[in-house]
């Protein structure tokens, strides 16, 4: 087995995890937007277009292909997506030239970061980003916050800054567009795959430079000098405090020549996790989007293939199945309504009740479209019913009651 091989773990939790079906540890996975975005719509050879619009949606595509593929191989329990604000962050203040080299996106990328928010928005993830901070610096920060909470994490991204945040329950998935697989690294992966700990990733890209990002490191030192001189020092700062047992003499005087570059190089690569965003789990809980919806948004983007990958939704709008029985608690009654004598009698507890709430639950969000599946009533704390009329029968399901009788 290679050591590539070997450093990566299949993308699918070790034997032995905590996982979505243990009640022990929720399993958080945080994407990184932009980057995954990028990626995508520079993997493809050729552009993916809607065929009636001439629409370019190559990147939603990808971003749609990765979020399908995290739900059905790392099964969270929350989900979110980190974005880049527009505008310049803090290392842009620090220096200027930081990421000055990169071309402006193309136009027909940039149209499609709307396209790619609206996905988001379909299946109900919040998008985390904070103005002065990339997205990098908003995962390290949701992902400190979820370790303090004890949280399993998983990181999604394409880039190997990420790698310093593994640790402490927090592992990468990393996406790879161009090998079409992907690999989850914990800290172990990470030192076989890299030969360096997680922590280290800034203090090897402090020595050679980053050109993605036009970091500059020490010039003339490689990767392969890096890995050595992190392998025998550890840190940048150990490395100035034992400059004198560097060998040979002329690496020596290129790092004391040029010890201000490696060391600003490496505070420009280390990721903060200080930003001012909140990790809010209620709003990251998988599953509470309406099905319905999302499938409209992927014929509408002749997404065909992703449809069948879909999981189900937790929401009970639109999805048409019958809907589930409500566990049994003491002073509480939720039930569902199919008879006619049934009906009569939840007639009869509303007509006695001084107000009571009612909702209907519909095959859509819009109003000129959608059709009635059922009706919600609660005329008190505890007591409440559901009418289904419009559900998919599963076998050996009550027959539901027509519209027209539960209208009379």
């Amino acid at each position: 087995m290679s050591p590539k091989a070997k450093a990566a773990t299949k993308a699918k939790p070790k034997a032995g995890s905590k996982s979505k079906t243990s009640d022990e540890t929720p399993r958080l996975v945080i994407f990184d937007g932009h980057g995954i975005i990028y990626r995508a719509y520079f993997a493809m050879p050729q552009p993916l277009t809607v065929r009636k619009t001439g629409e370019v949606v190559t990147a939603v595509f990808g971003f749609a292909n990765t979020l399908l593929t995290v739900l059905e191989q790392l099964k969270p329990t929350h989900i979110a997506v980190a974005l880049d604000p527009p505008g310049k962050t803090f290392r842009h203040e620090k220096d200027e030239s930081y990421k000055a080299q990169r071309v402006k996106a193309p136009d027909d990328l940039i149209a499609q970061l709307g396209r790619v928010r609206e996905l988001i928005e379909a299946f109900n993830i919040p998008i985390y980003m904070s103005d002065g901070y990339e997205a990098d610096d908003v995962l390290g920060t949701l992902a400190k916050q979820a370790e303090k909470q004890g949280l399993e994490t998983y990181l999604v991204t394409l880039d190997s800054d990420i790698i310093q945040l593994i640790g402490n329950g927090t592992r990468v998935f990393m996406m790879r567009p161009y090998q079409r697989d992907t690999v989850i690294y914990d800290e172990a992966g990470a030192r076989e795959r890299y030969g360096i700990e997680p922590k280290q990733m800034p203090d090897l890209k402090g020595l050679k430079g980053d050109t993605s990002d036009n970091v500059p490191g020490v010039p003339g030192v490689g990767e392969k000098t890096a890995m050595k001189l992190i392998e025998q020092f550890g840190t940048i700062d150990n490395i100035y405090q034992h400059l004198d047992d560097v060998t040979p003499e002329k690496l020596r005087e290129k790092l004391r020549e040029h010890e201000a570059d490696a060391r600003h190089s490496r505070e420009m690569t280390v990721i903060s996790t200080d930003a001012p965003v909140k990790l809010d789990l209620d709003a990251c809980a998988v599953g509470r989007f309406d099905r319905e919806q999302v499938i409209e948004l992927f014929r509408e983007l002749e997404f065909r293939s992703l449809v069948d990958r879909l999981p189900d939704s937790g929401e009970p709008e639109g999805d048409g199945r019958r809907p589930a029985e409500a566990k049994a608690i003491e002073g509480q009654e939720y039930r569902a309504v199919y008879s006619e004598a049934e009906l009569d009698e939840l007639a009869k507890q509303l007509k006695k009740a001084k107000s009571f709430a009612f909702a209907v639950e519909t095959t859509e969000p819009n109003a000129m479209r959608a059709l009635p599946v059922g009706l919600s009533f609660s005329w008190a704390a505890g007591q409440a019913a559901y009418v289904p009329i419009g559900h998919r029968p599963g076998l050996g399901d009550p027959e539901q009651p027509s519209l027209e009788l539960v209208l009379s």
